[in-house]
């Protein structure tokens, strides 16, 4: 019976309590608030649309960018009214002009003057209006492809920056959301939001028309939201290039080392690899993990069952802690571990 009123007692707790504080940021507790700077862009070749952001507070990327494939995308900062993504979007999507639609929802919103907003359309027509009551420096400025404004930045060579570096870009063969982030980047390293010992946030958003673009029935092919981190664009951008998997994301080579002739060893005695040859640590490229030794990894697996390198299956010349436990289970099998270990007690021997 008591354990029972304990049970009661803590469910009634649970019941009562308040969300756990990092549940959601500070800044939301009274309507979302993200003074920062942004680019919403298209791309009229490909239909892409999308939007770039940063700040100096929490998940900007939960409140500011909204895309949507087909007809545009939108950037709504400062005091933030989520509620412009949609309701900009589907007066486009209706046909609206992107300045008659701004313009009317501005005359019934009664915190107009807290609120920045940059909006454009897939045919490039745009529109952007940053309320006197934002904190300065606060501006906007438009391109051909792009809008870009912020608020309570360092000074008005943020976005003249982000403005230069994606019409610099203009018509190169790259994805927006590529183009997107190194424009943002740009105001960044001049700045940016000029608040200083904050974490901040960064978010990428695309979304692609195209047939087979996406995955997703709204097209979004790109969405990276960098909650919170010391240098948001540059985990943006690494997030960004490891997703695709841009060269340069990770280091290639061809691995070399003291494990690679143990390796050899193991595989020798066992008759995968130079059968019937005694191998030197110091014969030629004894450390190096040659394309022989990766078909001989690949013919012990096989003869293991664990499987053949194909296409979405384990890569050529895999060597993880279960092929290591298969090729000891083997010598041993064959009788063979312990002159193999004998082999390899003077190679293992640590000498630092």
């Amino acid at each position: 019976m008591r354990r029972s009123r304990h049970v009661v007692a803590v469910v009634a707790l649970l019941a009562t309590a308040r969300p756990l504080a990092a549940q959601e940021p500070a800044a939301w507790r009274d309507g979302p608030v993200f003074h920062t700077f942004s680019i919403a862009a298209v791309d009229p070749r490909t239909g892409e649309v999308g939007v770039a952001v940063t700040t100096r507070v929490p998940c900007v990327g939960n409140g500011v960018p909204w895309v949507r494939k087909g007809v545009g995308a939108v950037a709504t900062q400062a005091s933030t009214r989520t509620e412009y993504g949609t309701e900009l979007l589907d007066a486009l999507a209706r046909g609206e002009a992107p300045d008659a639609a701004l313009t009317r929802l501005l005359a019934a919103d009664s915190g107009a003057q807290q609120r920045q907003i940059g909006v454009i359309a897939l045919d490039g027509r745009s529109a952007q209006h940053t309320g006197t009551g934002t904190n300065a420096w606060a501006g906007h400025r438009a391109g051909k492809y792009y809008v870009t404004q912020g608020n309570i930045l360092v000074g008005p060579q943020v976005i003249d920056a982000v403005a230069k570096q994606f019409e610099s870009t203009e018509g190169t063969p790259r994805h927006l959301a590529d183009r997107l982030v190194e424009a943002l980047n740009a105001g960044f390293e001049l700045g940016g939001d000029k608040r200083h010992g904050l974490r901040t946030s960064a978010a990428v958003v695309v979304a692609d028309p195209r047939p087979g673009m996406s995955r997703r029935t709204d097209g979004q092919t790109v969405h990276i939201n960098i909650c919170e981190h010391e240098q948001p664009l540059a985990e943006l951008r690494r997030v960004y290039d490891a997703v695709s998997q841009t060269l340069g994301y990770r280091t290639l080579q061809q691995y070399a080392g003291g494990d690679v002739f143990q390796l050899k060893v193991m595989l020798n005695a066992l008759g995968y690899y130079k059968p019937g040859e005694t191998l030197s640590p110091r014969m030629p490229d004894a450390n190096l993990y040659t394309a022989d030794v990766v078909a001989a990894v690949d013919s012990f697996r096989t003869s293991e069952g664990m499987g053949t390198p194909r296409i979405g299956g384990s890569p050529a010349g895999l060597v993880d802690p279960e092929t290591v436990q298969r090729l000891w289970a083997a010598l041993a099998k064959a009788g063979k571990d312990s002159a193999v270990r004998q082999q390899l007690l003077d190679i293992t021997m640590i000498r630092r």
